[in-house]
Formats: C-alpha cells, sequence, structure tokens
C-alpha cells in the first residue's frame, strides 16, 4: 500500500455523518489482545515479535473482516510515514517508536484497523463518525472472535483477557468518544463536567489520548476501567456518560449566542475565517484553534465560506505528518507552518 494514496481517502470517521457529529468527531472502540504462548512485546525478544506479526498478519488475511484490509510493516516506511499512521489514528507512537517487526491491519475507509506488537500483540479498534459506539463494539467484536479462531489468544478464567498493563485486564477494552467542547470552555464549565466525568469512571484526554494535549477544545473522553463490568455494560457506560455531555455542550453553545455574547462570539468566528483565508504561516496549535471556532459556528447553522466535512478533514490534514505527506518530504517547523498556511487557504478560498 502506497501510504501516501490515503491523503485522497476520506476517512469515515472525519465525515459529519454520524449521530451527535456536531459535538461527537468519533467513536471509537479498542481491544487489547495477547497470544498465550507468547511473551508481551515489552519484554519479547525479537525472535518472538517476528512470529507474532507473521502469525497475525495471516490470521488477518484469513479471517473475513480483514482479508481485504492493507497491511503495513512499520520497518518498510519511512519516520514521515510512521508519523502519518499516528495521525491518521491507526498507529500509537508507542509501536512507531520502535518499528521492527511491529506493524497494522487497515481495513477499508480505516474503520476497522489492527496495531501488531504495541504494548499488547494485537491492538484491535474501530472508527467511525459520531456517537456509534453500539455498533463500533459489534464490528470490533466479529473481528476479533475472527482472530481468535485462529490465534491462540491468552485468557484466564478469572480475570479475563491478559494484558500488558493491569488496568486493560478483563474485557482488554476501551471506548471513547472524541468530543469537541467549546461551548463548555467559553462558558467556564468544561473543568467540573471534565472533573465529574472522573467520578463516573472515565477520563478524558487529549486529541490522540493518553499523554496528549488538549488542541481547540477537542478531548477524548474514554472508561478508565476495563475489569469488573462486561464489555457490553462498558460501552454504554461511556455511550449514557457522552449523551449527557453532548447536551450539556449543546446548551452551553445555544447560551453563547443570547444578547451581546453572539457579537462577541461572531468576532471570534469570523476573526478564524481571517486568519484561514490569510495567514502565510500557521503552527498546527494555531491551526486547530482557528478550525474550532469555525466548526463550532457551522453547528451553529451560521453562514461561512466552508462546511463541516473540509474542517472536520483540515483537522487532520493540517498535521504535520499529513502536511510533509503532502510535500512528499521531511520539513523543517517553519516550512510545515508556510505549506500548512497554503493548504488551509486553499481550501477555504475554493
Amino acid at each position: 500500500m502506497i501510504l501516501s494514496a490515503m491523503l485522497r481517502v476520506k476517512m469515515a470517521w472525519a465525515r459529519p455523518t454520524g449521530p451527535r457529529h456536531e459535538v461527537v468527531l468519533s467513536s471509537r472502540v479498542r481491544l487489547a489482545r495477547n497470544l498465550r504462548s507468547r511473551p508481551f512485546p515489552l519484554r519479547a525478544q525479537p525472535a518472538d515479535l517476528a512470529a507474532v506479526l507473521k502469525d497475525s498478519f495471516a490470521a488477518a488475511v484469513a479471517s473475513p473482516s480483514t482479508a481485504q484490509a492493507a497491511r503495513v510493516r512499520l520497518e518498510d516506511v519511512d519516520a514521515v510515514d510512521r508519523e502519518f499512521l499516528v495521525e491518521r489514528r491507526l498507529a500509537s507512537r508507542l509501536l512507531t517508536e520502535t518499528p521492527v517487526a511491529r506493524g497494522v491491519v487497515v481495513g477499508d475507509r480505516e474503520v476497522l484497523s489492527v496495531m501488531v506488537n504495541e504494548e499488547d500483540h494485537l491492538r484491535l479498534q474501530g472508527v467511525d463518525s459520531g456517537l456509534c459506539l453500539e455498533d463500533l463494539h459489534a464490528a470490533v467484536s466479529r473481528a476479533d472472535d475472527e482472530l481468535g479462531e485462529r490465534l491462540d489468544v491468552a485468557y484466564h478464567p478469572e480475570w479475563g483477557f491478559l494484558t500488558a498493563c493491569p488496568t486493560n485486564v478483563g474485557t482488554g477494552l476501551r471506548a471513547s468518544a472524541l468530543v469537541h467542547l467549546p461551548g463548555l470552555a467559553l462558558t467556564g464549565q468544561v473543568n467540573g463536567v471534565l472533573q465529574r466525568l472522573g467520578a463516573a469512571g472515565l477520563i478524558a484526554r487529549g486529541h490522540y489520548g493518553e499523554g496528549t494535549k488538549v488542541l481547540g477544545d477537542f478531548y477524548q473522553v474514554s472508561n478508565a476501567r476495563s475489569l469488573g463490568p462486561t464489555e457490553a455494560e462498558l460501552v454504554k457506560s461511556v455511550s449514557d456518560h457522552v449523551e449527557t455531555l453532548v447536551r450539556g455542550e449543546t446548551k452551553a453553545r445555544t447560551e453563547l449566542v443570547r444578547g451581546l455574547g453572539k457579537t462577541r462570539l461572531e468576532d471570534m468566528v469570523f476573526r478564524a475565517v481571517g486568519s484561514l483565508e490569510h495567514a502565510r504561516l500557521m503552527t498546527y496549535e494555531e491551526a486547530m484553534q482557528h478550525l474550532s471556532a469555525v466548526r463550532l459556528g457551522l453547528s451553529l447553522g451560521w453562514e461561512l465560506p466552508t462546511d463541516l466535512t473540509t474542517v472536520n478533514e483540515l483537522t487532520v490534514l493540517a498535521q504535520p505528518g499529513h502536511v510533509q505527506m503532502l510535500a512528499g518530504k521531511e520539513l523543517d517547523g517553519p516550512d510545515r507552518d508556510f505549506l500548512r498556511a497554503t493548504l488551509l487557504r486553499g481550501k477555504l478560498q475554493n
């Protein structure tokens, strides 16, 4: 697979078509699995890792859900390609830092994918637009069952699926939603809302999950534990709490457009439009902040020189790895900022 060709593929999760897509960009369900006969990746020898990658790719080819998926060995692609896969949410930083005997399986429209030899031998995930955790869980569970028929997965009758990190033992499941919360941020409510999520057993992180910072008021909300409740119960819990979050964000947006508040919000949104349409240099952090403001305006039904589809795609295309993929080479910071600004102007002025 030529990774640069993926630039022309519209990711399913970036399309504003799913339930509650004005607030929930995407849903994600991930399952962590390990092979019984091999040490966990962080303690495995090179021969073990190579065997797991070979067996996992073979199982993927033989499984209906992943038979037509692309398979990428990370040691066969360069640093820009690996960064591209991270930004595409198909690989993690941990996976790409040591690319030898590691790989990814990428399904149609990037809905279903598998990381091989990250923290665990297998990380199956499904990602799609809007709040759709139950549907994703069904799809990922089907792929899990198919791979499990071909691979001897480590399972304990009392503890459930065995994983490298104790927080994943049990179901090995992480259900999450990437939510856009500018309304709660602008009304000063976001910290209180996030604290309540923590008390309910959920955790909010940055755009790429654990260890990443918040950009443009985008948060990844997920379950904090995987042992105890069933997979279905965990998925329903996250879905219900995100639904409550959506209602709170929608109410906050309504509050922002009352009285003089609307003028202040319009000023912020149209200043962002102006920057995106005319800037000659733009960092990724600046781009995300401006795109966040424009996305808020569009969700309120305002007439702006773009649409949600374009804005969602730009939150991906504006990332450093994607900008370098467009250039076809590695770029330093100023050159990336120049090309990013050129890309944004072109998309908004079309």
